[in-house]
């Protein structure tokens, strides 16, 4: 075999050389498929266009309503709903080729409202009689009462005007700071918060923390709240519990206006098995959208898979990707449970330990689909932000689709986390190994972008607790006021904004946070379920302890908010990774470089050093710019951060020379 022919992918890992065909497959199936798809539709964004053929669609040009669903074992399909006054008999489809039936309503004969109540009546191929939800439908409502789901027509009197023209993703991209969020347990009241809540009480927060992305969790509509959103039953409808589809547009309008980037979690790995809302037997069958038998369920998740290889499944997950982009304007995804895809197995109790797992049990047709997905993204909004939720560690998956990679931009750094976790639940902190710490931080596929975060929505989950609250526990209802001392507190207010610096410094070229956790939202989110007599009380976020200046939340908000604004004026994530310059696990101290800022932490529970003497890259004089132990930052203040700090140059070699207290990071930057 040329050089030439060998990937890109593989010449810069020849680790995978013995995977060499393996990974120029990946690149043939995505070329042919892409070629067949634009040979019989004209271009990849055509064929993705199947919502504006698709579903309950007005053409106001024939001033009627055009429904069309593909169904194609059903035995006969026809459209009720409040316009027919649910008569199954009267507005009956005709099926035509490829198994999609259609039927246009004429509005000078049947009016359908705007918002009308609408769904379609499927004699299946075992005919069986259902009312079911159109598979494309726009929007969706649940009843409060019964909580069944009900497909509505959509033909607003006017359509959204756009204030968004100025808006450019450019440099968001290279640099993003990503603020995750739950619009519905975003309020501070006991209940669900509304698109409206959000865009004008949380929005400024987002700003004023210097984030410039928000990650929306559960957009796509789902039956059970307490899924996280993750359950999707109308992969086209924008969650109705948080308000219309206008007013999420309005909420990525002000984003906009703010210079905040708007991505979305996109859930494809899995559908809700519901019967009643979802795509479950839709035609009677159980291998219409997904792969039949037991192959198309998670058993762990309790939920259905796709079967990606067929026309009809991939047209309907591609137009799913360019109806958000087009409709509302968001600027990339969150693709959920991608590990889940790659593999048959869905990497259920298997280590990926060896290069053989990556080329073994994978699904092909999920690779072909996310190489597709990223393409058709980037054709559409180049700048895109699209990130891999997964903790395989499949290699190539944030390479270019050219190069044999999947075509993401970033992959989450999952293990970081629960790395964090582990270590508060089950060492001491004269345990903590300052080598393992570095490894963990730093341990990345060369050339892949990663988002780091030193805890998500996962970590707190019920079940488990956030940093602050494993860090904190239950002295944080009585000893947050600013009057009263506690070392628990103290020492959870320290390592809070020491992890959070060490992990955004280290772990990553992006970094992301949890609504609340940046200043140390207690306890765990657990939503309304029977194990909680359907309480709100854990569903929500307590702005008011972030707010009130008697309480020490304010110091790791602030913190937060500093930390962000140094990494962003020194586009610290944009850089090259961090360069190792002292390692003390006497002192549990660790000292790097990263873009020219200087990074030192002091993990010890007890020892302060003076005059803390280390090798730097370059002479000159140095200013701290991050302080933790800062009094703004419920520090102790015992570092002067007015001093300059001159480098000494000893056998050809450069050192500062600083006094580095216990339990504080500084950042230190050349001024002259």
């Amino acid at each position: 075999m040329s050089k030439t022919d060998i990937p890109i992918l593989v010449k810069n890992d020849p680790w995978l050389s013995p995977y060499t065909q393996e990974i120029k497959n990946r690149i043939e199936r995505f070329k042919q498929r892409k070629k067949d798809i634009e040979k019989r539709y004209g271009s990849l964004s055509t064929f993705a266009s199947a919502y504006q053929e698709m579903g309950l669609n007005y053409d106001p040009k024939k001033g009627g309503w055009w429904y069309r669903e593909w169904a194609p074992a059903a035995q006969s399909l026809a459209l009720v709903g409040e316009f027919n006054n649910w008569d199954k008999s009267k507005h009956i489809l005709k099926k035509g080729k490829d198994g999609v039936w259609e039927i246009f309503i004429d509005s000078k004969v049947t009016r359908i409202n705007h918002l009308d109540a609408v769904k379609v009546h499927i004699t299946d191929a075992n005919g069986v009689e259902r009312d079911r939800i159109p598979a494309y439908i726009k929007y969706a409502t649940q009843d409060s009462k019964t909580y069944d789901f009900t497909g509505r027509a959509v033909n607003p009197p006017k359509a959204y005007k756009w204030s968004d023209k100025k808006f450019d993703l450019k440099g968001i991209n290279e640099n993003p700071y990503i603020y995750e969020c739950h619009i519905g347990m975003a309020q501070e009241e006991a209940g669900v918060g509304s698109y409206v809540d959000f865009t004008e009480k949380i929005l400024p927060k987002v700003k004023e923390q210097g984030y410039n992305v928000i990650q929306v969790m559960a957009i796509q509509e789902h039956p059970y709240y307490g899924s996280f959103g993750y359950h999707v039953s109308n992969f086209f409808g924008v969650s109705s519990r948080f308000g219309t589809p206008d007013e999420f547009r309005a909420l990525v309008d002000k984003a906009h206006q703010m210079g905040i980037a708007v991505i979305i979690d996109i859930v494809h790995s899995h559908a809700v098995k519901n019967i009643s809302e979802g795509l479950n037997e839709f035609d009677g069958t159980d291998d219409q959208y997904f792969h039949p038998e037991g192959k198309g369920t998670h058993d762990q998740w309790d939920s259905k898979l796709f079967n990606y290889g067929k026309e009809e499944v991939l047209r309907f997950l591609l137009s799913n990707v360019k109806y958000w982009i087009d409709e509302f304007h968001v600027d990339g995804y969150r693709y959920d449970g991608v590990t889940s895809m790659l593999y048959f197995h869905h990497g259920n109790m298997v280590n990926f330990d060896h290069y053989d797992r990556y080329f073994n049990d994978v699904d092909w047709d999920v690779l072909t689909y996310l190489q597709l997905a990223n393409t058709l993204i980037k054709e559409l909004k180049p700048g895109s932000i699209v990130i891999a939720e997964d903790m395989s560690g499949m290699p190539g998956l944030c390479r270019p689709v050219k190069e044999g990679g999947l075509g993401f931009d970033f992959r989450l750094a999952m293990g970081i986390p629960d790395y964090w976790i582990k270590l508060l639940k089950h060492k001491s902190d004269e345990e903590w190994s300052i080598y393992e710490m570095w490894e963990t931080l730093t341990n990345r596929r060369y050339g892949e972008r990663t988002i780091a975060y030193a805890e998500s929505h996962d970590q707190a989950l019920v079940g488990d607790k956030s940093l602050a609250f494993w860090l904190m526990d239950k002295e944080m209802y009585t000893h947050m006021h600013v009057s009263k001392d506690s070392l628990i507190i103290d020492r959870g207010i320290a390592l809070h904004k020491m992890i959070r610096l060490f992990t955004l410094a280290l772990g990553g070229e992006g970094w992301l946070n949890f609504i609340g956790n940046e200043f140390g939202h207690p306890e765990w989110v657990d939503f309304p379920r029977e194990g909680n007599n359907w309480s709100y009380h854990y569903a929500r976020r307590q702005w008011n302890l972030q707010e009130s200046n008697e309480l020490k939340y304010k110091f790791l908000y602030e913190f937060g908010k500093q930390m962000v604004k140094v990494a962003k004026e020194n586009h610290l994530v944009a850089s090259l990774p961090a360069q190792q310059l002292n390692m003390d696990e006497g002192n549990k101290t660790i000292i790097f470089e990263r873009n020219n800022l200087i990074f030192l932490f002091n993990f010890h529970p007890h020892n302060s050093i003076p005059d803390y003497r280390f090798r730097i890259p370059q002479c000159g004089h140095y200013q701290i710019i991050l302080n933790s132990d800062h009094p703004d930052f419920g520090g102790f203040g015992r570092i002067d951060d007015e001093m300059t700090y001159p480098s000494v140059t000893l056998f050809g070699e450069n050192f500062l020379s600083v006094y580095l207290p216990s339990r504080v990071a500084l950042v230190l930057k050349k001024v002259k």
